[in-house]
């Protein structure tokens, strides 16, 4: 696979500047949110606010998700080898799929505490709430606007950047919890907002966990109709007289890829009809590389019976 070899390379070398840059702005990012997700979990405790470490449990997985991003932008740099022939890419995906998986229990976990807070109130200091929250929502403002400021279109940092987003809603839940408790005294808010968070968080462990678990399961991609791809090739290479065995699966969430049987008139160049359908597998499906395997009469997969 010299072509599609090249071709990482090629993208490797135009992007290598903004790869330092993406990791110098994941890790300044992942600092912040983890040196305030710790303040979080102490100002938790200390003020009785179940909202808080609601949030607290949130930032921890946006802390997991920055750092995941981190470790797979420094990895995509590795060059693939014997035992890795495309790289270590793939990490990035399975170390979404684990992360997404865990964002359950930790939902499940502050549900589970809200009821037995409404069932038994207990003491919230509305003020240390509301003045924790204030920072921590000031943090995530910050952290967002660095990773959404980015000129870049790295898909990481896009990940990231979303993560951060949802946790502003959890800092504004618990901003309220505190208000209502200052000036009402009302307690059970706290716990209420906290499932408000919970569903959040499980929302994100959801599209995470199908998000990842599609590329994982070499699924095709959304935006590509597979039943599309055999008469697009038919009706625009002339030689080309069938196609057929055709598979297309995301080797990550950025790299595409297909394989396909083309039978050829007898006469055509098999090169060029490669390079034709590869060709537009590119431009018209998105396809990063294609593997195409040309037939001048009956498939043998067919004649043994494979399809």
């Amino acid at each position: 696979m010299p072509d599609h070899d090249h071709s990482h390379g090629h993208v490797h070398g135009h992007s290598h500047g903004h790869a330092h840059g993406n990791e110098r702005r994941l890790l300044f990012a992942a600092a912040i949110i983890g040196g305030f997700m710790l303040a979080e979990v102490a100002g938790g405790i200390a003020s009785g606010s179940l909202a808080l470490l609601a949030d607290a449990g949130h930032m921890v997985t946006d802390f997991i998700s920055l750092a995941l991003a981190f470790m797979a932008t420094r990895l995509a740099r590795k060059p693939a080898d014997g035992v890795r022939t495309y790289g270590y890419g793939r990490l990035q995906v399975l170390a979404a799929f684990v992360n997404g998986i865990a964002l359950f229990p930790i939902a499940i976990w502050i549900v589970v505490e809200a009821w037995h807070r409404i069932s038994s109130p207990q003491p919230v200091a509305g003020t240390m709430l509301f003045v924790i929250a204030a920072i921590g929502l000031a943090v995530n403002v910050v952290t967002f606007f660095m990773l959404h400021g980015s000129d870049d279109k790295d898909v990481n940092i896009r990940a990231a950047a979303a993560h951060v987003a949802g946790d502003l809603l959890g800092s504004v839940a618990a901003i309220a919890a505190g208000i209502v408790i200052m000036t009402t005294g009302w307690t059970p808010i706290d716990p209420l907002l906290s499932v408000v968070v919970a569903a959040i968080i499980a929302y994100s462990g959801y599209k995470v966990t199908k998000d990842a678990g599609h590329v994982l399961l070499e699924a095709a991609p959304f935006e590509i109709d597979r039943a599309a791809v055999p008469p697009a090739i038919v009706s625009e290479i002339g030689p080309v007289e069938d196609v057929h065995h055709v598979h297309l699966w995301m080797l990550t969430d950025r790299m595409t890829m297909a394989t396909l049987h083309a039978r050829i008139d007898r006469n055509a160049d098999a090169g060029n009809a490669i390079a034709e359908i590869k060709t537009l597998m590119k431009t018209r499906f998105g396809i990063d590389h294609t593997t195409v395997e040309i037939e001048f009469g009956e498939c043998a997969d067919r004649a043994k019976g494979h399809g």
